[in-house]
């Protein structure tokens, strides 16, 4: 199942993607909040609710679609493919490399992003974003997976110049709206995230990153196994996993263009859909 929030008649809306449209579900009588539908709605419920209604469609291209869920926490995984390390000089990690992003970094599909004039290096990374489906404290590596709700995509936007200012990358990370994610989060009966799904970017319909969800050096199921260790994680809750090579920074000096205003940006992962965030 595909869901999405969107905004109608003045406020959020729960949506669910099928081959004649959106439906409306909030209409049906599910919460119009997507932490709450995580959290205690049935999809198999949903599913009869959809099948049942007698309403229209609606077309995704006319939706004002909202942040994908309302997240406590947004953590991050770095250098978590090898060959994303390898190109920007970072050694391959023993254990997950973890940072953050403050909740107003996440951003829906298709707004744009103003970029901070202060900053120049703006950099793109295409990822696949954990969605935690259930309270998680110290959850063993066996059964993990079963504390994913779904999976999105998600664009790690950086500004590189920030980021390497101090050992910490939290500067270059969190500026508003540096996290987009969705439309849709594709639940994990649709979408086992430990398979292997391409991971692409394209940067103004050029394509900068092509890699595979099945080599990343730390598996969904081991990431949240991982955060759950040190944080405590609630419905909701957002991981992105790491990107592949290809990124700006893994370019040789002089060679390299950064992200500017009036770029756009789309991150494409099999069985996800498509993420578009334009620059401005």
């Amino acid at each position: 199942m595909k869901l999405c929030t969107f905004f109608s008649d003045g406020g959020p809306r729960i949506g669910v993607k099928t081959p004649r449209g959106v439906a409306d579900i909030t209409s049906l009588g599910f919460p119009g909040d997507m932490n709450a539908v995580i959290e205690s709605a049935d999809l198999a419920d949903i599913a009869a609710a959809i099948e049942a209604r007698s309403g229209e469609y609606l077309d995704e291209r006319s939706l004002e679609f909202g942040s994908i869920t309302s997240p406590a926490k947004i953590i991050c995984e770095g250098l978590n493919y090898r060959d994303h390390a390898e190109e920007t000089g970072g050694e391959i990690p023993k254990y997950p490399v973890f940072f953050s992003k403050f909740n107003d970094a996440l951003h829906p599909a298709g707004k744009p992003v103003a970029l901070p004039a202060r900053q120049r290096c703006f950099d793109y990374e295409a990822e696949l974003v954990i969605v935690v489906g259930r309270a998680a404290y110290d959850v063993p590596l066996e059964g993990a997976e079963e504390y994913i709700f779904g999976c999105a995509c998600g664009n790690d936007l950086s500004a590189r110049d920030a980021q390497f200012l101090s050992s910490q990358w939290l500067a270059g990370k969190s500026f508003p709206g540096f996290a987009p994610a969705g439309p849709y989060i594709t639940t994990r009966d649709e979408f086992d995230p430990d398979r292997g799904a391409a991971v692409v970017c394209e940067v103004n319909g050029v394509r900068a990153q092509n890699g595979n969800t099945g080599n990343m050096l730390f598996s969904c199921r081991e990431t949240l196994h991982w955060a759950s260790r040190f944080f405590r994680l609630a419905p909701g809750d957002l991981i992105f996993t790491g990107t592949p090579a290809g990124v700006i920074l893994g370019k040789p000096k002089g060679t390299r263009v950064w992200l500017a205003p009036g770029d756009t940006v789309k991150v494409s992962i099999d069985g996800l859909g498509e993420l578009v965030t334009p620059l401005v």
